[in-house]
């Protein structure tokens, strides 16, 4: 009994194929897809020390304290032509007993001020931290702006220091990217 079941099987298959319903498929809407990927990164960390704020060898207070960071995702031409929105969040925590002034300036490859904005920190003590946070949402016009950063520069600024002042100043941050291809 050797019968060979490959060709009514194929026939069938054929049959089935040709008599199924088949919806009209519209190509055209493959264009329609977008793609919204979020890339959230760490933006910026640091630790300042009440010392920080004041010179032992002249003596006197520094009032300003300022770090670079370089904003390297920003520098993808791809990444510049679809972001759609950033929203930066920044959380500091305080135990210096004074307010501070923190400035972010975003610059251009060649130095230019691209975006700046600003917040204030409250003032906290020593054992008893104090955490202010802010949340910076950059869309619309702004957001080509910020695309032409390559850096931020941080400063932190403090009304007055001395050498009997004590705490820290804590920063994390993080950025996240709102894209759309």
């Amino acid at each position: 009994m050797n019968t060979n079941l490959a060709i009514p099987l194929l026939g069938f298959l054929t049959f089935l194929l040709f008599t199924s319903c088949i919806k009209d498929t519209d190509f055209d809407q493959a264009y329609d897809i977008a793609l919204t990927p979020e890339v959230e990164l760490d933006l910026i960390y640091f630790n300042l020390r009440a010392r920080d704020f004041y010179d032992t060898i002249t003596s006197s207070s520094i009032l300003t304290v300022r770090d670079t960071t370089d904003l390297r995702f920003l520098d993808d031409g791809e990444i510049q032509d679809n972001l759609r929105r950033a929203e930066f969040f920044f959380e500091f925590t305080n135990t210096i007993p004074r307010n501070f002034n923190v400035d972010f300036q975003f610059l251009s490859e060649a130095n230019d001020t691209t975006y700046t904005t600003q917040t204030q920190i409250n003032s906290g003590a020593v054992g008893s931290p104090v955490v202010t946070e802010f949340i910076e949402n950059i869309e619309g016009d702004a957001i080509a702006d910020l695309t032409r950063s390559f850096k931020v520069v941080v400063s932190v600024t403090i009304p007055s220091s001395s050498a009997t002042l004590e705490g820290e100043l804590d920063l994390k941050s993080k950025t996240t990217y709102y894209l759309e291809f």
